[in-house]
């Protein structure tokens, strides 16, 4: 008798302030792609989401306090046992959303390291088509993720062509072949202490950091001279 796989942990973070709202309808359409394609391949996949608008005074009150409210501690507990990610926002004036882009810029440096993310975005008008590769990838590769190759876009105009099923089956497929492959499993397990961390950040895994170094005897008002040893 085999035993039966776990199902993948695929959290969906959506920065759509209406409802309903295209920006999470298209995250909801690339998410259940993945877990087609799952299904159609022995597996499953567990989906849990994160609906930003939900989150907008936690993350205020974080930006200015780094105080995580409990709404915004699930999302960082969801997001830490992730497997893989769906990030969908809204473009306003050629830019992600202010909600998407702070809810990222207070997350813990080191919680996404390695895991994997189909970056989507909806808008208007295709003028913005350019803004998940030009300033969302770049966001994340500074997070240290591992954005798939395909980007998904929505113009109003797309959402009946052909062409945007095609690129949701192709960035689910991606996704999905990185989950399987354990990618951000293994670089956490055998490549973690090759990455900088920043001191307190990391759950207690940077515990072999060196107290005694120049920098943490500065830091603590001390003198970066190591003092020489009595003849």
């Amino acid at each position: 008798m085999t035993t039966p796989k776990e199902p993948f942990r695929l959290a969906v973070v959506s920065a759509g302030t209406s409802d309903p709202s295209s920006t999470r309808m298209l995250a909801d359409r690339i998410a259940s792609r993945v877990a087609a394609l799952a299904q159609e391949r022995g597996g499953a996949v567990a989906i849990d989401v994160i609906d930003l608008r939900e989150l907008a005074g936690e993350i205020t009150t974080a930006i200015v306090s780094q105080l995580m409210g409990p709404k915004m501690t699930r999302a960082i507990e969801v997001l830490g046992r992730a497997d893989g990610i769906v990030a969908s926002a809204p473009v306003y004036k050629a830019a992600p959303s202010g909600l998407f882009s702070s809810f990222f810029h207070v997350l813990d440096n080191d919680l996404l390291i390695a895991k994997p993310v189909v970056l989507a975005a909806t808008a208007g008008t295709a003028r913005h088509a350019l803004v998940v590769d030009e300033q969302m990838r770049s966001l994340f590769a500074y997070l240290r993720t591992m954005t798939v190759p395909t980007s998904v876009f929505a113009a109003t105009e797309d959402w009946n062509a052909a062409e945007l099923g095609e690129r949701i089956g192709r960035a689910a497929i991606e996704l999905l072949l990185l989950m399987e492959s354990g990618f951000a499993d293994q670089v956490r397990s055998e490549s973690w202490k090759s990455y900088q961390h920043e001191y307190g950040s990391a759950g207690g895994t940077e515990l072999d950091i060196d107290l005694s170094s120049d920098l943490m005897r500065l830091a603590t008002g001390g003198s970066a001279l190591k003092p020489k040893r009595p003849e």
